[in-house]
């Protein structure tokens, strides 16, 4: 069983809460999400808010919160095999109850199916769809995924 390895980043000006499934290899080897170089997450984050790709994990933060996004996975623990969202097994969910409380959250966003599942299914939350930013995700674009994704700037 892998335990995540970082806290959620999020504040009381939060107003959506974008979840990943686990954190991959690299992300946990970063301590900080998408942390794989060949994903398309920030890159396609900074388009939609329009500003210029964070860096840093600091810059990460401070970019996201500007903004009003929370952000976590929907697992805390389970167990994997590498980063592969497929071979997830024995997943604990994560507790979002101090993000929820915490933020004015209007929506939970979920970055690919395995999120979503872990999300509707084993949370029974309400939530959204998201194409998966990940560069096992190859049939998106970055282009369609920012067409997809444009969907969180209504709640922002």
């Amino acid at each position: 069983m892998i335990q995540h390895n970082f806290d959620p980043v999020y504040n009381e000006h939060s107003k959506i809460l974008i979840l990943g499934s686990f954190p991959s290899v690299k992300s946990r080897e970063a301590a900080f999400f998408y942390g794989h170089p060949q994903n398309r997450f920030w890159p396609l984050l900074a388009r939609l808010l329009k500003e210029e790709k964070p860096e840093t994990i600091e810059e990460k933060k401070a970019m996201i919160l500007k903004h009003g996004i929370a952000l976590y996975d929907a697992a805390e623990a389970c167990d994997i095999t590498g980063s592969s969202d497929v071979s997830m097994k024995n997943i604990t969910p994560s507790d979002l109850s101090p993000i929820l409380e915490t933020g004015d959250i209007k929506a939970i966003f979920c970055n690919g199916r395995k999120s979503y599942d872990i999300v509707t299914k084993k949370m029974k939350r309400e939530a959204h769809l998201l194409p998966s930013t990940s560069p096992a995700n190859a049939s998106y674009s970055l282009e369609r995924l920012e067409e997809q994704w444009k969907v969180i700037l209504e709640y922002l």
